[in-house]
């Protein structure tokens, strides 16, 4: 095993430092330890391969492999094939590696957080509001609704809210996600109408936050909505990857009223034919944009906001010399997306849709946004016009009701209708299907994202 590992090294090492994953930061400019993880995927990922084309029937003693028609009896002559003739296939195979390993990660930094935040003895009787003149019927049953809300501000002490926040929640029987960091909160939360009121009010009455009623979006549902209550603190309250001390929210653009992004929008659309030095971008998740957008706007897809920074440096000259009006679903993303695409100093100007959609839906309901409002909770999507822009991904018919993969182990969202759902086609795509079949005789470990959906979709799309 030793010389397999060293003549493997040689071939690996040879451009390390120029070497990129399909949308991963070239290595160079990586850290120490992501440099390193990347570099374990690698090797695993190339060893693992090779493996794959030893000869099955070798006897005893007798080691050699088969890969293009070609038979290898030396262990460096299998490496340096493998390294100069699939150095693509070895580049997949490790960029799926190590977003499994990223995925890992970030789940067991989250439960370390979450953790973290339970074991902080606190006293934060004083932020709870006294609600002995609501019943716990009234707050666990009647007409509901999901609130969603952030406020940027520096916490100086993020456990001290998180339990509080913890606390709060439970009192008043909410579900949902809250996540708290030095820079700030970041909420969504489902319950009862008397409770999800009682919240916005002690949230409100916290002097650290100093938000209006009106900074609370608020959709039909309740606590139904949400599987559980999760409330952490984190890096940041927004996961775009970036250090917020680095890129600050304090950076961001200019912030448009829905009336004023309203009357840009229109300005835009008016001179389509023309040649504009203005964007609108839509900084969501394709997944999100996919089933609603505004009309002619730029939708990258990308798959996770943290994408965004890499989105941003591998298509610069999209932005040059542009103005770039920026949305998002409530305003949260747009704060620290356009801190970022300011940072490059590229754009001529970057502004941001004040309340994202959510408020912008309020006022102009049959404006320019088109289609469904995706949201990050079992609802998975609300509606204010009746336009259904994508289809169903198996007949082509118009669809936008997502439903999960039916595989077991796949986290996609897909859009089968109704008739295809039916016949039995649940899955995000065939290869997908076709392990549903099989999943029964499925053991061991699986990967969130093993399927042709994310297979065949850059991680960084080139759209400049």
């Amino acid at each position: 095993m030793a010389e397999d590992d060293t003549s493997f090294s040689e071939f690996m090492d040879l451009d390390l430092d120029t070497r990129t994953c399909n949308g991963v930061r070239q290595e160079k400019q990586l850290s120490a330890s992501q440099r390193r993880g990347y570099s374990l995927c690698r090797r695993k990922s190339f060893a693992g391969f090779v493996a794959s084309k030893r000869n099955s029937s070798q006897e005893e003693g007798d080691s050699s492999w088969c890969c293009c028609a070609q038979t290898f009896r030396e262990h460096s002559a299998i490496h340096k094939h493998v390294a100069r003739t699939h150095d693509p296939e070895i580049q997949r195979l490790t960029q799926d590696a190590y977003q499994c390993l990223l995925n890992q990660l970030e789940e067991e930094a989250e439960t370390q957080q979450l953790n973290e935040c339970e074991a902080e003895p606190v006293d934060i009787s004083a932020w709870i509001p006294d609600t002995r003149h609501i019943s716990e019927e009234q707050l666990q049953k009647g007409p509901g609704k999901v609130l969603l809300y952030y406020r940027y501000c520096q916490i100086e002490d993020p456990h001290v809210i998180c339990a509080w926040q913890r606390a709060l929640c439970e009192k008043l029987h909410l579900t949902g996600k809250v996540r708290v960091a030095t820079e700030g909160i970041n909420g969504t939360v489902g319950g009862t109408n008397l409770a999800t009121d009682a919240y916005i009010d002690a949230t409100r009455s916290h002097p650290l936050f100093k938000m209006e009623k009106d900074d609370f979006k608020t959709s039909d549902g309740g606590a139904e909505c949400f599987k559980d209550l999760r409330v952490g603190v984190y890096k940041e309250i927004v996961p775009m990857g970036m250090d917020p001390d680095v890129v600050s929210y304090q950076l961001a653009g200019v912030h448009l009223e829905p009336e004023e992004f309203h009357k840009e929008v229109e300005a835009l659309l008016a001179k389509a034919d023309e040649s504009n030095d203005t964007i609108l971008l839509d900084c969501r998740n394709f997944y999100e944009s996919k089933i609603g957008q505004f009309t002619q706007c730029l939708a990258p897809s990308i798959r996770k906001f943290s994408y965004f920074p890499d989105y941003v440096d591998q298509n610069l000259d999209l932005f040059r010399d542009k103005r770039v009006l920026m949305y998002c679903t409530g305003g949260i993303r747009c704060e620290r997306g356009s801190a970022y695409l300011r940072s490059k100093d590229v754009c001529k100007e970057v502004y941001q849709l004040k309340g994202g959609i959510h408020k912008y839906l309020e006022q102009f309901p049959e404006g320019f946004y088109r289609g469904k409002l995706f949201v990050f909770d079992e609802r998975y999507a609300i509606s204010s016009n009746k336009d259904i822009i994508s289809e169903c991904r198996y007949c082509g018919s118009p669809w936008d009701r997502y439903q999960l993969c039916s595989t077991r182990f796949c986290c996609q969202l897909v859009l089968s209708c109704p008739g295809c759902r039916q016949d039995g086609r649940t899955a995000c795509c065939p290869a997908c299907q076709t392990k549903g079949q099989n999943q029964s005789q499925a053991s061991g470990p699986h990967h969130k994202e093993e399927c042709e959906c994310t297979e065949g979709r850059p991680r960084i799309p080139q759209d400049a």
